[in-house]
Formats: C-alpha cells, sequence, structure tokens
C-alpha cells in the first residue's frame, strides 16, 4: 500500500475498502487544467516571495508543464491509492522531480486549493453555457424574423385566449433565455475571488502574496476571511440554482414542442434527425429530444437539492462532505450544455405548418376580448362590454358558429353599439395588428423587439 502524503501521524495505513471509498479521483480528475494552473502561480509565487528559491520555482513550473501536457495526451494513469486530483498531481510531480516537487504545497491546503481549482473550472464553464445560450437566442430571433406575420393561439390555462403570432411567442423565451444569461454573469462576477492563501482554514505564516496570485489567475480579489474561503460552496449552489432555471425554461418549451408537433395541434414538424421511431408501431415519430430534456430538468433540480442538502449542517470549516459538491456540480454542467446544444438544432431544423396555426387562431373566441374592446371604444363601459360578449359566445356555443359567423342583425341584437365595421375589427389579422404596445404581438412591436434583443446580444 502506497505512503500517503498525509501519512505522517498514522501507524496504519488505510483499509483498501476505506481507501475506495474515500478517493474522488474518479470524477475530480476533470479538475485536473484548473489543479495545474493553480499551482504554477502558487509556485510562481513561493518563488518571487523568496518561500522556496526561484530556481527550485522554476523546476516545479516546469515540471507542471510537462505533467499537464502528459495528460492531455492521454499519457498519465491516475491512482486512487493517492485519493484526488492534488494529490495524484504532487505525487506525479514528485517522482519525476524528486525532493523539490514536495515543495509545492509549502503554505497552502487542499481544502483552498479545491476551493480555487471549482472556482476556476466553474468560470470556463460559464463562459460556455453563456456562449450556448447565445446560440440559443441568435436562433431563436432568427426564426421569429421569419414568422413576424404567422399569426397562432395564445394560450392561457392550456385553452386558447387570444390571437399573437409564432415571433411573439419565441420572444417570450429569447427574454426567459436572455435572464438567465444574466444571472449566469451575476453568479461568475460573485465568486471571481480567490480563496487561495486561507490555508486549511487559518491561513498561513508565511508571508504570501494572495493578490498576485489572484491577478494571475484573473480573479478580481482575494476572499477576506479564510474560514469562509474554504467552506463556502455557495457559488456552487447559486450555478446550480442558474441551471435549474436554464433547464426549466427548456423544459417549459419543450411541453409546448411535444404539443405542437402531435395530431391534435400539428402546428410543426420535428425535423428526422431529432425525432425517433417506435419499435413495435411504424408510424410514429416521436418527439423523443424534448421528451428527454424536460426529463432531465429534474435531474438538474436534484443536483441542486443534493448540493443544498450537503451544506446545510456543516460547521465551519471544511467538512469531508463537501467532496460531495463535485458529482452534483458536474452533472448538472453536463446536463445544461448538453441540453442547450441539442435543442437549438432542433428549433432550427423544425418545420412550421403556418396554416395550421392561423387556423387554430381563428377558434376558441379568441377574439372574444377584440369585441369588448370594439364595445368599450364605441362607449360601452368594459365591464359592460365584458357581459354582453360573454352572452354572445354563449350563444354561438348554442348554434355551434364563431362570432365574426353572426349576422350584423345578431350583433345590434346584443348592443346597438355595434356598428358593420365590427367585422373588420374581429378578424385576427386585424386583432394582432392592433395590439401596438411595446412588447405586443403587432408586427411593428415585435420588428423593435426583434432588433432590441440583437443589440443586447452585441
Amino acid at each position: 500500500m502506497s505512503k500517503k502524503l498525509w501519512g505522517g501521524r498514522f501507524e496504519k495505513g488505510t483499509d483498501k475498502v476505506v481507501e475506495d471509498f474515500h478517493s474522488s479521483i474518479r470524477f475530480d480528475q476533470r479538475l485536473y487544467k484548473q489543479d495545474i494552473r493553480g499551482s504554477i502561480a502558487h509556485a510562481r509565487m513561493l518563488g518571487r516571495q523568496g518561500i522556496i528559491a526561484a530556481s527550485e520555482a522554476e523546476q516545479i513550473i516546469e515540471g507542471l508543464e510537462k505533467i499537464l501536457a502528459d495528460i492531455d495526451a492521454g499519457l498519465v494513469e491516475f491512482d486512487v491509492a493517492a485519493e484526488d486530483i492534488h494529490m495524484n498531481i504532487e505525487k506525479i510531480l514528485t517522482e519525476r522531480i524528486g525532493d523539490v516537487g514536495k515543495k509545492l504545497h509549502t503554505g497552502r491546503s487542499r481544502n483552498d486549493q479545491v476551493a480555487l481549482d471549482v472556482r476556476l473550472y466553474l468560470q470556463d464553464e460559464i463562459v460556455e453555457t453563456d456562449r450556448l445560450l447565445q446560440e440559443l437566442i441568435t436562433v431563436l430571433l432568427e426564426r421569429a424574423e421569419e414568422h413576424v406575420d404567422t399569426i397562432m393561439p395564445g394560450y392561457t390555462h392550456l385553452q386558447k385566449a387570444q390571437p399573437i403570432t409564432l415571433a411573439h411567442h419565441l420572444l417570450a423565451y429569447v427574454q426567459m433565455f436572455g435572464r438567465d444569461r444574466s444571472r449566469l454573469a451575476d453568479c461568475a462576477k460573485r465568486f471571481n475571488i480567490s480563496p487561495l492563501g486561507s490555508g486549511a482554514l487559518a491561513g498561513t505564516t508565511f508571508p504570501l502574496d494572495r493578490m498576485a496570485v489572484a491577478q494571475e489567475l484573473g480573479f478580481d480579489g482575494i476572499t477576506e476571511n479564510s474560514l469562509d474561503g474554504v467552506s463556502d460552496r455557495d457559488f456552487a449552489i447559486e450555478f446550480c440554482g442558474a441551471a435549474s432555471l436554464i433547464m426549466m425554461h427548456l423544459s417549459r418549451f419543450c411541453e409546448e414542442i411535444i404539443l405542437w408537433s402531435s395530431q391534435e395541434f400539428s402546428f410543426i414538424e420535428l425535423d428526422d434527425a431529432y425525432s425517433t421511431g417506435s419499435s413495435m408501431m411504424p408510424q410514429k415519430k416521436n418527439p423523443d429530444v424534448a421528451e428527454l430534456i424536460r426529463g432531465k430538468t429534474g435531474r438538474v433540480y436534484g443536483d441542486l437539492m443534493a448540493l443544498l442538502t450537503v451544506m446545510k449542517s456543516l460547521p465551519l470549516a471544511y467538512n469531508k462532505d463537501m467532496q460531495e459538491d463535485k458529482e452534483n456540480l458536474f452533472d448538472a454542467v453536463d446536463t445544461v450544455k448538453g441540453c442547450l446544444a441539442v435543442f437549438t438544432p432542433m428549433i432550427r431544423t423544425m418545420r412550421v405548418q403556418s396554416d395550421r396555426m392561423k387556423a387554430g387562431a381563428k377558434g376558441g373566441f379568441t377574439n372574444a376580448t377584440d369585441v369588448a374592446d370594439y364595445l368599450a371604444k364605441k362607449g360601452v363601459s368594459f365591464r359592460e362590454a365584458h357581459e354582453i360578449v360573454g352572452k354572445m359566445v354563449l350563444m354561438c356555443v348554442q348554434k355551434s358558429v364563431a362570432l365574426e359567423d353572426l349576422s350584423f342583425e345578431d350583433f345590434r341584437a346584443c348592443s346597438e353599439a355595434f356598428e358593420e365595421d365590427v367585422f373588420d375589427a374581429i378578424r385576427v389579422e386585424r386583432c394582432v395588428a392592433d395590439r401596438k404596445v411595446p412588447g405586443g404581438p403587432a408586427p411593428d412591436a415585435v420588428k423593435a423587439a426583434i432588433q432590441a434583443a440583437r443589440e443586447r446580444l452585441g
């Protein structure tokens, strides 16, 4: 059994079962780039501060750079007995350059080391997640531009409510995903401080230049309390919260894609590349990609709840429970990125059946509110107009006709305020065009919203 780097106080080796149970190298090896990057900055500072010889610092840095290249090339096999990525890299370094490698950990604990690595990792992943969100928003804007005039029913309670356009509907998700980007940026800004130098919990007696290391690694500053520096994981929880909201927005959209692609709606047809069939029923074309994203949303929610539960009762400072932060964080990152990567091309390639959408907008009395608004503009109080139109809808239901199928005499029998122009006012095209309020579905309002969204993207 290999000797532990922390084994001086112990008389016996770690039980093999405990060793396997205790080790995190199976999953935290993905932090190797961040770990080596942090170690290089730390070693350079140690040499600059005279804590170790400058020549020793250079030897350590050169050794770390070679280890990084070898890991990238797939030439390194990690050792479970070395427990984690930090001790694996230090072990390899010492094997290669000798006792000088043992000086790397001067003035540092794995507690502040891992807190640094996870921050560096999450910085990189937020950049990539934001890029995927930008790509999705770009596609949504492109599709919205194609369908400024594509009329469809808007829904409340999954019942037809008022006519809108597909562009207006898509722009609602542009707003949601835009807020998701803002949350990620806010999260990244908040945790962009370096914990390195916090030590195990109480700092160190060595004259570390914490700010120089932070600046080299791209941080805005340093943590102001060493206890907090090593025991804080709220930044990981915050990311999982932001990821959960991204997934919630994707899931809502997927639910609509699933409905719209059904025979009952037939508003869209998904490209074959983003659909699957049935092993038994030859006619099936299933929206499995959308369904999987909807299902994976619960997985990311679970990652968030797991992290909250891990942290909820931990006394200061570091506790081994916190090793459990990584698998859930990694899973949330992987799941969100994977879902965005497949969702965007699914939207880009879906075929819109505009005639079906417009036909849907003409049913379900979606113009009833416009009839009430018409009366209100003629001097009838809206509350009275609402009552009148409610009775007209009931009459239409009993006759199995639409409001626009009524005769002018029928309209006049309900209110003398109706005039011949009512038939133009309640056409679905007119209903949409008249909603010119900023943020509404009228073509000019939609075009302005598209332009504003493009300017925000830069």
